[in-house]
């Protein structure tokens, strides 16, 4: 063991007793409590750094974890000529060394960039596309939950920052934790995968807030509200594949799919200088809810039933019929639902001299047929938002259930 290594692991021993504990008190003191942690640099990283999220499981981590405020999305490409025998070499390598960062200790050959520091929540998840199955001779093993997506007007995409043989999502809570990460994903592929598109997001920091608050999105809407809940009775059937591989009005599923979930991902530009231009009360108007707290029109907190039938004075509805609120609501939709989990991103000034700015959508389901598409396809026909949208990458991938201990993320598909 180096010296580095032993640095970092002293600190994280002086403070883990206190992490789980400091976490709480930073997310619900808001700014005394990161007024507090500052004057104490071993309570700051009790309240964020030594947090650490399980990478062994029945699921994946960074699926239902709590948004990180950084984040990595990155496809990979098999290189020429790799097939099965390097997929298998290549996610046994990215699996040992997913486990290593997410519990704090430095990766092989470790470029030093996360030195001193914890965890941070760091995730890392891996899934597999569509052309992942032809490289491998797998094609018999591709669900047809993985077939294309379907194309929408309001897309724009550029096929070199769409699709992959793999995706890497990668989410901590501090900005050099997960850049160490993304940097020994990518050394880690080696020669058997090349990266083929790779984006970088952000969110709101724990502990901001003076109380724990559904995040905002760069329009400045709190985006989220009706994601489904762990705590709902039928959120592992509408986020993971159940044990069989298939689930009721689900077309049959592989058994390797078990406990995983699909990841469609979309590089979505918000045309900001647009938007920025609509007054208060027309923003609230296109999307159905008050801006100042998430409520709907319809009155009441940001966590009220949208009351669809209520009509103002001159008879028209309160959530106008093409609101986002109203169209993308789960009960406007045969149930259908997702687990939204994006990161918003900024990279500079596009070429039209506006804002390239927006968000990096990511979204969980059990079946994308059933979540994703139809919702999608609902919006793409009359949503007032998509005037102000634009949809400029799109991935799907097939993300599998969680690795035990000593195994691999997976194993169950390349080793059946």
């Amino acid at each position: 063991m180096n010296d580095n290594e032993i640095s970092r692991r002293r600190l994280l021993g002086t403070v883990g007793a206190a992490g789980a504990t400091g976490l709480a008190l930073g997310a619900a003191g808001g700014a005394a409590g990161y007024a507090a942690a500052s004057a104490d640099p071993a309570a700051a990283l009790a309240t964020v750094g030594s947090t650490a999220e399980p990478f062994h499981g029945e699921h994946q981590p960074g699926i239902t974890t709590p948004m990180q405020s950084h984040g990595h999305l990155a496809a990979f490409d098999l290189a020429p000529g790799a097939g099965r025998r390097e997929a298998t070499a290549l996610m046994r390598r990215w699996s040992a060394t997913a486990a290593r960062l997410m519990a704090g200790e430095p990766a092989d050959d470790d470029t030093g960039v996360a030195l001193d520091a914890g965890p941070s929540s760091l995730t890392i998840t891996f899934g597999f596309g569509r052309t992942f199955f032809d490289r491998t001779g797998l094609t018999a093993q591709r669900p047809v939950q993985l077939d294309p997506l379907p194309a929408f007007s309001s897309d724009r995409l550029d096929p070199r920052r769409s699709e992959g043989d793999l995706w890497v999502q990668i989410g901590a809570n501090d900005g050099l934790v997960a850049f160490h990460a993304l940097r020994a994903v990518q050394k880690a592929a080696g020669g058997a995968a090349r990266t083929r598109w790779q984006m970088t997001g952000f969110n709101r920091s724990p502990g901001v807030t003076a109380r724990p608050m559904t995040s905002r999105n760069l329009m400045g809407q709190v985006d989220g509200t009706r994601n489904p809940k762990p705590s709902e009775p039928d959120f592992d059937r509408r986020v993971f594949v159940p044990a069989g591989g298939s689930g009721a009005g689900t077309a049959a599923q592989p058994a390797w799919t078990a406990g995983g979930s699909y990841a469609v991902v979309r590089r979505i530009r918000m045309l900001l200088d647009d938007w920025e231009k609509l007054s208060l009360k027309d923003q609230e108007l296109v999307i159905g809810r008050r801006k100042s707290d998430g409520a709907p029109l319809t009155g009441g907190g940001e966590t009220a039933e949208l009351d669809l039938d209520r009509t103002g004075p001159d008879g028209s509805p309160v959530i106008p019929a093409d609101a986002h609120a109203r169209i993308s609501a789960p009960e406007q939709n045969a149930g259908a639902a997702m687990l939204r989990r994006p990161f918003s991103y900024h990279d500079g000034m596009a070429a039209d001299g506006a804002p390239d700015a927006g968000l990096l959508f990511v979204c969980w389901q059990a079946d994308p047929l059933r979540g994703f598409v139809p919702v999608q396809r609902k919006l793409d026909r009359g949503d007032a938002l998509s005037r102000f949208v634009r949809h400029e990458t799109s991935g799907l991938f097939a993300v599998p259930g969680g690795a035990a201990e000593g195994e691999y993320v997976g194993r169950r598909l390349l080793e059946p």
